[in-house]
């Protein structure tokens, strides 16, 4: 794709995985970028301080659902792509609450696919030929994986949770408006991200968190659920890749060759933690094993090779060099922290309804 001043739009851009991208491409790519974000307990302008007084950079507050108020920043901002973060994403929260996940992740999708499409087919032909719509999902879409194996791009759909189920759909609808309408679309699927800037709910956050205020770290049945971990900056590279040198109609699956149990990363995190701080106990005795997640799938492995031998990328990050980063930026960040800890959500314990 050749490379103008017409803008990126990133939607969920002040979210964990969608601010950075932002940063990457205003700093790195000298990229026009305009974020979309709803601002919801997950997006913080926090995260894009780094850029916000920016020539390149451009914030909206909006909801992707909202078609005029998208329809409108297309007309007036003409991008040459779209790149869609906009989701809720905590399995945990769609557990005790589905509808808000098919409202945003379904019905959101789809009306950006929407207002895209009218957009798109009103371009001249070399825009057309220019422009993606990039739409980012996850493997959890794929189910769960025995003790081997691997997710690759033809494996069937059989998502678990309500949040698998929700962006199992909008991927379809994404699928289907290539299909039939002919937008220019890529799909890509992505492992667990970790990194700076994540909410505080996730696993590698909050138990850095919890280990820093010695409190107990809870983990799920016994430990032994596998993910395969990708640094987010990786996964913003990637995502990079796929949007400016990916084939319109593919999939690519995003992963960063770091399978490991969640008693593992908690080890890690404890460790790393204890010799930071200087610690003269022990914090993995924090640990304790609660009840077990409502269908919790056991094991994903991502195979990216796709990506890998057709667009020439890998991951850069280590996850033991990856993880002291994080851990060093949430002890130098604890105000972060605190400021999106708005009240709605202080590390309590989410999705225990079956």
């Amino acid at each position: 794709m050749l490379i103008t001043d017409s803008p990126i739009l990133i939607t969920g851009g002040a979210g964990f995985i969608g601010s950075c991208l932002a940063k990457q491409l205003v700093l790195n790519a000298a990229q026009n970028v305009i974020v979309l974000d709803k601002l919801t307990y997950a997006g913080n302008l926090d995260s894009l301080q780094e850029i916000e007084d920016h020539e390149l950079y451009e914030f909206v507050q909006g909801d992707i659902g909202d078609s005029q108020l998208v329809s409108d920043i297309l007309v007036q901002h003409n991008p040459r792509g779209i790149i869609n973060l906009a989701a809720e994403s905590h399995v945990d929260r769609s557990i005790d609450g589905p509808a808000q996940f098919v409202q945003t992740n379904v019905v959101g999708t789809c009306n950006l696919l929407d207002s895209c499409f009218h957009y798109w087919r009103d371009q001249s032909a070399e825009a057309q030929a220019q422009f993606r719509f990039l739409h980012v999902s996850t493997d959890e879409v794929y189910g769960s994986l025995g003790p081997t194996g691997l997710f690759c791009e033809t494996t069937a759909y059989q998502p678990n949770s309500p949040y698998a189920a929700s962006k199992a759909a909008a991927d379809h609808f994404v699928r289907a408006y290539h299909h039939t309408f002919g937008l220019p679309v890529l799909t890509t699927n992505c492992s667990n991200n970790y990194g700076p800037f994540q909410f505080p709910e996730k696993l590698i956050p909050l138990m850095i968190s919890k280990t820093v205020q010695r409190e107990p770290l809870p983990i799920y049945g016994d430990g032994s659920n596998v993910r395969d971990w990708l640094h987010v900056e990786d996964h913003c590279s990637a995502l990079r890749t796929v949007f400016n040198q990916g084939e319109p109609g593919r999939v690519y699956n995003i992963g960063g060759n770091s399978e490991r149990t969640n008693l593992e990363i908690v080890h890690a995190i404890c460790d790393v933690v204890d010799k930071m701080n200087n610690h003269q106990h022990c914090s993995r005795e924090l640990i304790t094993f609660v009840a077990d997640r409502p269908g919790h799938d056991q094991r994903y492995a991502i195979d990216c090779s796709r990506l890998n031998t057709e667009l020439n990328w890998q991951p850069q990050f280590q996850f033991e060099s990856g993880l002291k980063q994080t851990v060093d930026w949430y002890l130098r960040n604890s105000q972060w922290t605190k400021r999106v800890m708005d009240g709605s959500y202080r590390g309590q314990r989410l999705g225990k309804q079956p």
